[in-house]
């Protein structure tokens, strides 16, 4: 397996992937759109990616977004995607991800990477756990949608 920063050549592998993801969170499959989405972060450098593959296909990625902390002053990164499809699990390849994470956070200089998972999703939550991420006990998580 190998681990890279996804670029606009990624794009079909990533939009497939990202469309994966979209539906293990009860989203109905759109894979123009996902197509659209990571075309537009990908082009205005929104937000950065990470691909695993092995030498027949796609097995995972990640995607973050930058950020920053008012309170510690510094870059901070959200890590608001992560996927390894069903039959790659348990292969290491959700770890490569947050690895990968991790250094990106240390090379850019960021104090912190923050993710939010469904608290059904104990498999995600584990595996957050075991890379040293920790469980906010200390503010609440409040959203506002705006747009129907």
């Amino acid at each position: 397996m190998q681990i890279e920063q996804a670029t606009i050549e990624d794009l079909e592998e990533v939009a497939v992937l990202f469309d994966k993801y979209r539906q293990f969170y009860q989203q109905p499959t759109d894979l123009e759109g996902a197509r659209s989405y990571i075309s537009e972060r990908l082009e205005n450098k929104e937000s950065t990616i990470f691909i695993v593959k092995n030498s027949e296909r796609p097995l995972g990625f990640a995607q973050l977004y930058p950020t920053f902390s008012s309170i510690s002053m510094a870059r901070a990164w959200i890590l608001n995607d992560l996927f390894v499809e069903k039959d790659a699990r348990k292969q290491g390849v959700g770890a490569m991800l947050l690895l990968k994470a991790k250094e990106f956070a240390l090379q850019t200089g960021a104090k912190s990477i923050s993710l939010s998972t469904a608290p059904d999703n104990h498999s995600a939550q584990r595996l957050y756990e075991r890379h040293g991420y920790v469980r906010d006990d200390q503010f609440y998580h409040y959203e506002l949608n705006v747009s129907d």
